[in-house]
């Protein structure tokens, strides 16, 4: 089976050679190539792709996020590939958010940018190595917000303290250490002090 792949980026020399790369590779067809989200959206129902591959950063216009939030909503909603020179935590929730389901860097192997499109087409989620973990990690700290106070008493937890001695230190009540935690904990989705420092260093909001 062929995929078939449209190819999104507004600097024509590395259009010309990701078309270059994949007109040799086994089983991918190039069946359009666009400068601008824009350009793309429109020429979506002629080239008919299986596969997008979208650069992030399209200068003037849709960027690649918005261009991928706009492919996900069409009717056919081809699996769109990001391939950037941006290796950036907060670049890559975004895009995934918006429906891609991938993100690989231009530096990549050939070889695994051709797997990758195949992985796409087949509906496989795809991303560089070591990405996997960072996504996670941004996407819980993005959804845990902790307050100052209520990072304060976790940390204390996690030196060791008591409730008793949490309170001390800090000038509070032991209820209110308790209520604190217990916020903690309803927002972490844990039930134990334990879990609350596993889960809160993983997710990068204590050391």
């Amino acid at each position: 089976m062929t995929t078939r792949v449209l190819i999104i980026d507004d600097h024509p020399v590395v259009r010309a050679g990701i078309r270059t790369l994949l007109q040799q590779a086994d089983g991918v067809r190039v069946v359009g190539q666009a400068g601008s989200g824009e350009e793309a959206l429109a020429d979506l129902a002629r080239t008919r792709p299986d596969v997008v591959l979208c650069d992030l950063r399209l200068g003037a216009g849709l960027d690649g996020v918005a261009t991928t939030k706009a492919i996900s909503r069409t009717a056919a909603r081809p699996a769109v590939l990001i391939l950037t020179t941006y290796d950036n935590d907060a670049d890559i929730v975004r895009a995934v958010e918006a429906g891609a389901v991938g993100y690989l860097l231009k530096d990549a192997n050939p070889t695994d940018i051709i797997h990758a499109i195949h992985q796409a087409a087949r509906g496989e989620t795809v991303l560089s190595d070591g990405m996997t973990e960072r996504l996670i990690t941004t996407m819980r700290r993005q959804r845990i917000s902790l307050s100052n106070r209520e990072a304060e008493v976790l940390r204390l937890v996690a030196d060791g303290m008591s409730n008793r001695d949490i309170a001390r230190h800090l000038f509070l009540s032991e209820a209110t250490v308790k209520t604190h935690l217990n916020h903690i904990f309803s927002k972490l989705g844990v039930e134990n002090r334990t879990s609350a420092i596993a889960t809160a260093r993983a997710a990068g909001l204590i050391d």
